[in-house]
């Protein structure tokens, strides 16, 4: 029910390029995100007390080559959300922060038009406001500290690529503004709550050619565990949330400015527990310094 935060762009911790060395990637990309309708646990169905829950978020994300062979990837999100039916609140601030350190650990060319690589990723991510995670799905972040591993695998001839990424990520505990909560069947005396771990894999198929980059891709985003919502129930925060999505991305260099890139996608949540039937549009302009 929450924006998970699948942001795309150039020289990302799931694909397949890298920035050269001593080359600064940074800018800003903004987002928006919503639905109607959404599944509770399996079910379709609408909400009359929340109308159209609609995301939108600015990022700031900056990727520096500390050589062509190891780049770190950071992002910083704000984040606001409003529903247009009923009465709860919109909420808005500074989501969490990520940082995430990408290794190219094999590379091969069976021949002169064929490139094979293999990339390792090592990620972390912090809350840093003090958002309420427990007021979904107004709420604009879960609240849970993230750390994980990923592993992707490229493969590019001529203009064209194929790329396929999984990663797998543990998150920490959630305090919440109370002392007991009833979930997945069970009443808990705490304000802790323990949030299941995730895994998710990313395929896709792009090509590159004279400035232009295109991109289709389809993600899975599994949580381990979890319950459901329950009939007639607010969300919560430990609940399962899968989704898989179909996405397509362009960017584009300026022919008299190459340094500066626009980006631009429309993804689409076809088939989720927990979350919402989304459309996600997405837009951002990049620029590469050069050190």
């Amino acid at each position: 029910m929450v924006s998970l935060g699948f942001v795309a762009w150039s020289q990302t911790a799931n694909d397949g390029l890298m920035m050269s060395n001593k080359n600064l990637c940074t800018g800003f990309i903004l987002s928006q995100d919503q639905w109607t309708n959404y599944w509770e646990g399996t079910r379709l169905r609408e909400n009359g007390n929340i109308g159209t829950l609609k995301t939108q978020s600015l990022a700031w994300m900056g990727n520096y080559g500390v050589s062509g062979k190891f780049n770190i990837i950071a992002m910083l999100p704000y984040v606001r959300t409003e529903a247009s039916a009923g009465t709860l609140k919109p909420m808005q601030g500074m989501q969490d922060a990520s940082l995430s350190f990408k290794y190219q650990v094999f590379s091969i060319k069976p021949d002169s038009l064929t490139t094979v690589k293999i990339f390792a990723v090592a990620f972390g991510s912090t809350p840093i406001s003090d958002y309420t995670p427990d007021y979904l799905p107004l709420s604009i972040g879960l609240g849970s500290r993230q750390i994980g591993a990923r592993l992707s695998v490229f493969a590019k001839r001529k203009s064209w690529y194929v790329v396929s990424s999984a990663g797998h990520y543990f998150r920490g505990q959630v305090q919440l503004d109370r002392q007991s909560y009833y979930t997945n069947g069970e009443l808990f005396l705490t304000n802790r709550v323990a949030m299941p771990q995730v895994f998710d894999w990313v395929s896709g198929i792009g090509r590159i050619k004279n400035g232009l980059e295109t991109k289709l891709s389809f993600t899975h985003y599994r949580t381990l565990g979890g319950g459901d919502i329950r009939r007639q129930d607010m969300p919560f925060v430990s609940n399962r949330m899968n989704m898989s999505r179909i996405e397509f991305l362009t960017m584009y260099y300026l022919p008299k400015a190459r340094r500066l890139a626009l980006r631009a996608s429309i993804a689409r949540t076809i088939s989720g527990r927990n979350v919402g039937e989304s459309t996600t549009v997405l837009g951002g302009i990049l620029y590469t310094f050069k050190f």
